[in-house]
């Protein structure tokens, strides 16, 4: 009998370990951070290299019009100016389409960019996709990418509540130390 239960322990954690491999993983702080082009909430295509000389606040997150993706918006649009300051940008990623995101920005007075990756590309591109009741997400995550285009700092399934206040933090530090 122990033995039936060591085996079937182990195929159990063969198969767990075998569905994590399928998930694409985030890129890791200190690589190139995968390129990018797509549609803003003004419909006008939208690529990390226009963003070349700044820093870039690159956050993924699940769905428009949620509660937790809405704080976490209000949060960097609170602290806009700070980061204007610290010469970055902030840019939004969600698997909704245009319209949601235009509706999403006026309803919330948003004014940085928030883009749609309705194919999901970019999203596994930053090992930033979810399932969640059978839909496909992106996961809340977070890439701080350097003027150079290099991602200096990594969140994985952020908090939203107190996240823009991190970044600002790590943002300070890095730019203190060159």
């Amino acid at each position: 009998m122990k033995a039936v239960s060591i085996l079937f322990l182990a195929l159990a954690l063969s198969a767990l370990f075998a569905v994590a491999a399928d998930q694409p993983q985030p890129p890791a702080a200190g690589s190139q951070a995968p390129a990018f082009s797509l549609p803003s909430q003004e419909g006008a295509q939208v690529s990390l290299d226009q963003f070349r000389g700044k820093w870039v606040v690159l956050y993924f997150y699940p769905k428009d019009f949620t509660s937790g993706c809405t704080i976490e918006a209000h949060n960097f649009q609170r602290d806009i100016g700070k980061y204007t300051e610290k010469n970055a940008a902030i840019v939004g990623v969600s698997v909704d389409d245009v319209d949601s995101h235009k509706s999403f920005c006026a309803k919330e007075g948003l004014n940085f960019k928030l883009l749609a990756d309705s194919s999901h590309a970019v999203v596994q591109k930053y090992g930033s996709i979810m399932e969640y009741n059978g839909m496909t997400l992106a996961a809340r995550n977070t890439f701080l990418i350097d003027p150079n285009g290099v991602i200096r700092k990594v969140y994985l399934k952020v908090s939203p509540q107190g996240h823009s206040g991190e970044v600002l933090a790590d943002l300070q530090q890095l730019q203190s130390a060159k």
